[in-house]
């Protein structure tokens, strides 16, 4: 049998191939799943997706009428899969449940120091060797407040780092980790989070409840020389009242691994194109922003946790088995 994996990047095709090598053959495409790049799964059982997919009502419709039975996507998140059409059509779907926790958790703190520290802007400054200080000040994050929102895995690890640079620890989750009450965390109300951290950090799936967590009035209530990173889902943050108080002066810095608005932009090349996506050209322009293309997981170690996770997902499919990646059952 031969699946098809769509969005797999130059660094990710070799590994994918060398995994699935003796089980199933893999094409490789660097197209990411679209209504307009479904037809291309003709005839096949088995389609493997990024988390950019468009996996919607209507392009399962058009997978299920080529033949496709089964969606392997190699995420931990699947707020683009709409299950209860999938559900409805026969189609099993899996996801990968974990993966290195650190690989997000250490570019999140990439993202929080990048921006504190004025990286981006001193490194293009040195490039034209412009050597001056002026607009360089950062401060120590030592002894200031970290808000963790999500104390999972990856909060977790984000927390222990943390601790390690000598941080008060607040976090916010549903269900307090006792791992991170030991580092010292004290689990207050979001509101209390927001307005008390210098450092605030997602960490949770995009739900409907989470759904722009980050809101106009947690926007407002935060520190006016607060850091706020997203390494987790775009969704989580409210991108115009963002623009509207960055446009205000606001914030220490913003780092953005994800945007609620990505699919079609993120893992493209749009550099020779006119980009109509007004929100996040404005963004961009800030000089306390940092954004980048989704790549907080985009490790050695997590990307072959999540190929070996997707084999896994295949194997147990043929074998009609279920784990727990198995989000949608065989119908």
């Amino acid at each position: 049998m031969e699946i098809l994996a769509f969005g797999v990047t130059a660094d990710e095709k070799p590994l994918l191939e060398r995994a699935f090598a003796g089980r199933c053959e893999v094409r490789c495409v660097d197209v990411v799943l679209s209504e307009d790049t479904a037809p291309m799964a003709t005839g096949y059982e088995v389609v493997c997706s990024s988390v950019n997919a468009d996996l919607g009502r209507r392009v399962l419709h058009v997978l299920s009428a080529g033949g496709t039975r089964m969606i392997a996507q190699r995420s931990t998140g699947f707020n683009n899969i709409d299950l209860d059409a999938a559900r409805s059509l026969g189609m099993t779907v899996s996801r990968v449940s974990a993966y290195s926790p650190y690989s997000v958790a250490e570019f999140a703190w990439t993202l929080a120091m990048a921006v504190n520290r004025r990286i981006v802007r001193a490194s293009n400054r040195t490039r034209d060797f412009d050597f001056r200080l002026n607009g360089l000040l950062g401060r120590d994050v030592h002894g200031r407040t970290a808000g963790v929102l999500g104390t999972g895995r990856i909060g977790e690890a984000f927390t222990r780092i943390a601790h390690g640079f000598g941080m008060t620890l607040l976090g916010w989750d549903v269900v307090p980790n006792p791992a991170c009450v030991e580092l010292g965390m004290t689990y207050v109300d979001k509101d209390e989070l927001f307005a008390t951290a210098d450092l605030i950090s997602l960490h949770v799936p995009l739900l409907e409840a989470t759904q722009h967590l980050v809101d106009a009035a947690a926007l407002a209530a935060m520190k006016d020389d607060a850091i706020l990173v997203n390494s987790s889902r775009g969704g989580l943050i409210d991108t115009e009242a963002l623009v509207a108080e960055l446009r205000a002066g606001r914030f220490t810095g913003v780092g953005l691994d994800v945007y609620e608005a990505e699919a079609g932009v993120f893992f493209l090349d749009k550099s020779l194109e006119a980009v109509p996506d007004d929100t996040l050209a404005r963004l961009i322009t800030f000089p306390n922003v940092l954004v980048t293309s989704h790549q907080a997981y985009y490790t050695h170690e997590a990307v072959g946790q999540i190929i070996d996770a997707t084999v896994r997902n295949v194997t147990d499919y043929l074998a009609g088995r279920r784990s727990e990646n198995t989000l949608v059952p065989a119908g």
